[in-house]
């Protein structure tokens, strides 16, 4: 078994694996990449998806598959704060062109890209759920909704 995973790292997966039935532990993989994501500082590497699909006996394909169509998982290093930005339609009719622009201005970043401080990624998402609160954004685990460039300044001045 690989080195890779913590034993923390497993004991987590493995209450993700206690979900599903015995056979099907593979159903776990989301959980497991997002697990060992966080456990690496936000981001996958080929090593760890490896690692993963040993865990769950899958073929690791099966794990860059679900890591690379998903748009929580990272690939490459970023920021301390990663800044998911909803450009879906209900965000867009309610302005998140102009909360773009300013985020980019702001962190003189493009989507994608990691400010040189390495303190903000900024990544264009597809609808996080939260329409009724549009324009959206997600920055680790916390939705900020109604945004204008006010409020952006404001989140930011607390996350600097």
């Amino acid at each position: 078994m690989s080195t890779l995973l913590s034993e923390q790292s497993r004991s987590e997966i493995d209450t993700w694996i206690a979900k599903y039935p015995p056979e099907q532990k593979q159903s776990a993989v989301m959980g497991a990449l997002g697990i060992v994501q966080e456990a690496n500082g936000g981001y996958l590497t080929t090593e760890l998806m490896d690692a993963v699909a040993e865990y769950l006996e899958m073929a690791p394909i099966a794990v860059y598959e679900v890591a690379t169509f998903y748009s929580m998982y990272e690939l490459k290093p970023v920021g301390k704060h990663k800044i998911c930005v909803c450009t879906n339609v209900s965000c867009m009719l309610c302005g998140s062109d102009d909360i773009v622009a300013h985020l980019k201005q702001k962190l003189n970043i493009g989507f994608g890209e990691t400010s040189a401080d390495k303190k903000f990624t900024l990544k264009e998402v597809e609808c996080l759920g939260a329409c009724g609160g549009a324009p959206m954004m997600q920055i680790g685990k916390t939705y900020y909704e109604n945004l204008t460039s006010e409020k952006i300044d404001e989140i930011l001045a607390k996350l600097a």
